[in-house]
């Protein structure tokens, strides 16, 4: 049971894995840039870690803040697509219709602070909630209205090696809500990069959010200072004030349809997922699960009663 704080008190967000938070208390603990509301009085979250960002996870295998990049040579107050080699993408509102790399510019960039490529480093610019749902345990709603198109918020965790990743995995019970992410991004060279984000102790606003097979947020991996991503989550369409906000676990929102491979793979591990709640008409019944991260001889031995 969390720490109750006395009135007044601000959260101690950042400073441990035991503070407390409170109705109409930020649950950023002012960490943001803007404040994260909660709901209803008297019912509090399990105590977490609350990190803006992505920090090295606990293997050391991976520092999400290091800075590699080199910087753009622009000197003009905003970088332009034509002139700057970070913006690949053109103008920022294609990018949820475009599956190219996108970079922002970085710490040793020559342009300025109000650069329109800089977006997703600013953090939280909209306000949200997190608030308890009926089925789904925690969950985020939009507290103004978000059009489509802007950026909403980071999934950001401790970001781990592969070999972390799955202990973690496979140390977890049936019970345990699984906050790890496994992201992989297919390369023209036939690579795949892998990059697993785990925010069960250290984490932010995003943590909380729920599946959906019809999300309303789409997640884009921006690379800002190196090759580690920020997993941003973009409004899918216009989202109106009190709408929850949820996007799709797998990956698959606005991507290829499942191969028959994982189909199959995805079947035959229907006992080891759980129920999904998300109301769609195309609900799939079951929320995504992720079979890489368990080695085939142990998908067995999992889902033996």
């Amino acid at each position: 049971m969390a720490e109750q704080l006395p009135p007044g008190q601000p959260i101690g967000a950042g400073r441990g894995r035991g503070y407390a938070m409170a109705a109409g208390r930020d649950v950023s603990g002012g960490l943001e840039a803007v404040a994260v509301a909660l709901w209803p009085p008297g019912e509090t979250p399990p105590p977490f870690q609350y990190s803006p960002d992505s920090v090295p996870g606990a293997d050391g295998a991976i520092d999400p803040t290091e800075v590699t990049f080199p910087g753009c040579p622009c000197r003009a107050h905003s970088c332009t697509a034509r002139s700057c080699p970070c913006l690949r993408h053109g103008e920022r509102c294609r990018v949820l219709q475009s599956a190219a790399p996108l970079f922002e510019c970085n710490a040793m960039c020559r342009c300025g602070d109000g650069c329109q490529n800089r977006v997703v480093q600013r953090g939280l610019q909209v306000r949200l909630e997190v608030f308890k749902t009926a089925k789904k345990g925690w969950g985020v709603r939009a507290l103004e209205a978000i059009a489509e198109g802007t950026f909403v918020c980071e999934y950001a965790g401790e970001v781990l090696g592969f070999a972390e990743a799955r202990r973690r995995i496979r140390a977890q019970t049936a019970q345990d809500s699984n906050y790890i992410i496994a992201v992989r991004e297919h390369l023209h060279s036939g690579q795949v990069m892998e990059t697993f984000v785990d925010p069960t102790y250290i984490g932010n606003v995003g943590r909380f959010l729920n599946h959906s097979c019809e999300p309303n947020l789409v997640m884009v991996p921006v690379r800002v200072d190196s090759m580690v991503p920020k997993l941003a989550l973009f409004a899918a369409t216009d989202i109106s004030a009190g709408e929850e906000l949820c996007y799709d676990y797998s990956g698959r929102f606005r991507n290829l349809p499942l191969t028959e491979g994982e189909q199959k793979a995805s079947e035959e591990g229907n006992v080891l997922r759980k129920p999904c709640f998300c109301g769609s008409q195309t609900c799939a019944a079951f929320l995504p699960w992720d079979g890489s991260l368990f080695p085939a001889a142990d998908t067995h031995s999992e889902s033996s009663p």
